[in-house]
C-alpha cells in the first residue's frame, strides 16, 4: 500500500481549534469594550492616541513585537526558508545595530521636542509642504499594505477549513476595528500584548513538535545542508542575489530601522511612556523578543524542510505556493492535536491583527491632525477629535474588507510588502537622517531630494514590473524522487534544470534585490538633497535649533551661548554675587 506523505487529513478544524480561535477575538473584542467603555472613556484625544503617556515599557515592548512580526512574517520567513535557505536570519541579529540606532539617533530627537506625531518634526526642522509630501507617501503605503495584513491569516484559515476566504477576512477585519476604534491605544496595546504572547507560544509548540516528527535537530541540519539551505554568509558581492548576507545585513538596516524607529505607528508607541529612558528599555526588550520569535520562524521552515525533504508538497499539488506552506505543516504534523491547529492559526490572527490595529490607530491621527484639523470644518473639541478618529478607522476597515478581493491576484507576499513599503521607505528614512544628521540642510534639498528618491525607486520596481526582471526569483531545487513512494508522478522538467544551472551575467539595474530599495531611496535623498541645498543656500546654523538635531550631529555646529542658555548664566552670576554679598554681610558683623 501505498504511504501517504501526510500524517493526518487536511480541512478539518475541529471544535476544540474554533473555540481556541474564537476565544482570542472574543478576549481581543472584550479588551475594546473595557477601555472605550469603562476604563476612562478616553476622553481627551492624548489618552486615545497616547494612552496619557503613562504607558509601561514590557506592555509597549510587546506590542511592538506583535505588530512588527505581522501574519505576513509568520506565514512568509518559514516560506523563505524553505525556498531560499538560511540567509534572511541575518536579519535577527542586525535588529541588535537597528535598535541602538534608534535609541541614540532618533528617539533623543522626538522627545526632546515632544514629538507625537513624527512627520511634524519634518514642518519644524524643514517647512509644512515638506510634512505635506512626506505624510502622503505614508498613507498612500501603509494603505497599499494594509489589506495584506488579515488576508495572509485569512488564507491560513480557509487552508484548514475550507470556508470562504473573503468571509473569514470580513469577520476578522470587523473584529479589529472593533476594538481599536472604542478601545484606542490602550486597547490596541493590550490587544497586542495577550497576542504576542499567543504567537510566541504557538510559535514555540509548532517548532517544538514538529521538531520530535522530523527526528531532531540533527536530521533538520543534516536535510537542510543537503539542500543547500544552510548559508549565512553569502559574501558575494551581488546586488542582484534574492538574499545575500549583504542584503540580510545592510539592506534590511536601512529597511527595518525606517519602518520601526520612522513609522508613526512606532512612533506613537514609543511616546506613549514617561520618558525616554522607559522607551529604550522597552525597545531593547522588543529586540531580544524579535530576535527569538525571527529565530523560532527560521528553524520551522527549516523542519518543513526536512519534513518534506523527499517530496515537495508545492510540485504535487498539494500546496498552492510557499505562504501556505506553514498552515498545511501545522495541520500535517499536529492535527491531531485537538485545539493545536486552533492555536497556530490563533496566532496567525494575532499577528495580522496586532499589526493591522497598530496602522489603523497611528493613520487615523495622522489623517485627522493633518488633513482634517487644518480645514476648520466644525469646532474641534476632544470629543469630536475622537468620532472624526473612529469613523477614519471604520472606513479604513471596510476598505481592507474590500481591497481582499485584489490581494487574492497577488503572489508572493513577502516579497510584495517590501517591494511596496521600500518605494517610499527610502525617502522617508533618507528625509529624516538629511534633517537630523546633516544641519545645513534645507526645505529645498529635503523636498527635491525625497521627490527624487521615489521617482527613482519607482523607476526601478516598474521597469523590472514591465521586463520582468526584478520581481521573479526562482527558488533552490526541491527533491522529488520519493513522490513516487507517495502515489505521485512528478518529473522535473529540463526547462526547470535549466533555471537553475545557467543564470544570466548580464547586469541590470531592474534586476537589484528588492532589499536594496529601502538603500538606494535613502541614498538618493543624501545624493540629491545636499547640492540642492548648497545651492539654494544652505540652513543658517545661527537661527538652527540645536534640539533638532541628533545627539552626533549636535557637535558639527558652532560653539556659541544660545538663548535658552543665557538666563542660566545671568541666574549662576547673580547667584555667586549674593553669596559673596553675604559673606561679606557676615564678615562685618563679626
Amino acid at each position: 500500500m501505498l504511504k501517504q506523505i501526510t500524517e493526518n487529513s487536511q480541512n478539518q478544524f475541529s471544535t476544540e481549534d474554533y473555540t481556541m480561535l474564537v476565544t482570542m477575538l472574543g478576549v481581543s473584542a472584550a479588551i475594546g469594550i473595557y477601555f472605550g467603555f469603562f476604563q476612562g472613556k478616553n476622553q481627551t484625544t492624548e489618552d486615545f492616541l497616547l494612552g496619557g503617556r503613562q504607558m509601561k515599557p514590557f506592555p509597549i515592548a510587546v506590542s511592538l513585537i506583535a505588530s512588527q512580526m505581522s501574519a505576513v512574517s509568520i506565514m512568509s520567513i518559514p516560506a523563505e526558508m524553505y525556498s531560499y535557505g538560511t540567509q534572511y536570519w541575518i536579519i535577527a541579529p542586525t535588529m541588535i545595530c537597528i535598535v541602538a540606532i534608534i535609541n541614540y539617533v532618533f528617539l533623543p530627537v522626538f522627545f526632546n521636542n515632544q514629538i507625537v506625531n513624527c512627520y511634524q518634526y519634518l514642518e519644524n526642522r524643514f517647512s509644512p509642504s515638506v510634512k505635506t509630501f512626506v505624510t502622503a507617501m505614508y498613507v498612500l503605503n501603509i494603505y497599499l499594505i494594509l489589506p495584506v495584513f488579515l488576508f495572509t491569516p485569512s488564507l491560513a484559515l480557509a487552508q484548514v477549513t475550507g470556508a470562504n476566504v473573503h468571509l473569514i477576512n470580513g469577520i476578522m477585519c470587523f473584529v479589529c476595528f472593533f476594538y481599536t476604534m472604542f478601545g484606542g491605544i490602550k486597547a490596541v496595546v493590550w490587544t497586542e500584548v495577550l497576542q504576542g504572547h499567543i504567537m510566541f507560544a504557538s510559535c514555540f509548540l509548532v517548532a517544538v513538535i514538529g521538531l520530535c516528527k522530523v527526528g531532531g535537530f540533527s536530521e533538520v541540519f543534516s536535510k537542510a545542508a543537503s539542500g543547500d539551505r544552510l548559508e549565512l554568509f553569502d559574501m558575494t558581492p551581488d546586488v542582484t542575489a534574492r538574499q545575500t548576507f549583504w542584503t540580510a545585513s545592510i539592506g534590511n538596516i536601512f529597511l527595518w530601522t525606517g519602518y520601526l524607529g520612522l513609522n508613526q505607528s512606532c512612533v506613537q508607541r514609543m511616546v506613549a511612556v514617561p520618558s525616554i529612558k522607559h522607551a529604550r528599555t522597552a525597545l531593547w526588550i522588543f529586540c531580544a523578543g524579535f530576535v527569538i520569535i525571527t529565530s523560532l520562524n527560521c528553524f520551522t521552515g527549516m523542519i518543513i524542510f526536512a519534513k518534506y525533504f523527499e517530496c515537495d508538497p508545492i510540485k504535487v499539488k498539494l500546496v498552492e505556493r510557499a505562504d501556505k506552506l506553514l498552515p498545511f505543516f501545522v495541520q500535517d504534523v499536529a492535527g491531531s492535536l485537538k485545539g493545536m491547529p486552533g492555536v497556530f492559526i490563533a496566532c496567525v490572527f494575532s499577528a495580522g491583527l496586532s499589526t493591522m490595529s497598530a496602522n489603523l490607530s497611528s493613520l487615523a491621527g495622522i489623517i485627522y491632525d493633518d488633513y482634517i484639523r487644518p480645514l476648520k470644518l466644525y469646532q474641534h473639541s476632544d470629543a469630536s477629535a475622537n468620532l472624526t478618529m473612529k469613523l477614519l478607522i471604520l472606513l479604513s476597515g471596510l476598505y481592507c474588507i474590500a481591497m481582499g478581493l485584489v490581494v487574492q491576484q497577488l503572489g508572493q507576499i513577502l516579497q510584495l510588502v517590501i517591494t511596496i513599503a521600500s518605494v517610499t521607505q527610502g525617502a522617508v528614512i533618507g528625509i529624516f537622517c538629511l534633517g537630523m544628521l546633516w544641519p545645513w540642510a534645507n526645505k529645498h534639498g529635503a523636498l527635491w531630494g525625497s521627490a527624487a528618491s521615489v521617482i527613482g525607486v519607482s523607476w526601478i520596481v516598474i521597469g523590472g514590473v514591465i521586463k520582468n526582471a526584478a520581481l521573479s526569483y526562482p527558488p533552490k531545487p526541491t527533491n522529488v524522487d520519493g513522490c513516487s513512494e507517495y502515489g505521485f508522478n512528478v518529473t522535473q522538467t529540463s526547462a526547470v534544470q535549466q533555471m537553475f544551472q545557467e543564470p544570466n551575467p548580464e547586469f541590470s539595474i531592474y534586476k537589484i534585490s528588492f532589499v536594496w530599495y529601502s538603500t538606494i531611496g535613502t541614498l538618493l535623498v543624501f545624493l540629491v538633497g545636499i547640492p540642492i541645498s548648497y545651492l539654494t543656500g544652505s540652513q543658517d546654523l545661527r537661527q538652527m535649533n540645536v534640539k533638532l538635531l541628533a545627539p552626533i550631529a549636535q557637535r558639527l555646529l558652532p560653539r556659541r551661548k544660545s538663548t535658552e542658555e543665557l538666563p542660566i548664566l545671568i541666574d549662576d552670576e547673580k547667584v555667586k554675587m549674593m553669596r559673596q554679598f553675604l559673606l561679606d554681610t557676615l564678615q562685618s558683623i563679626r
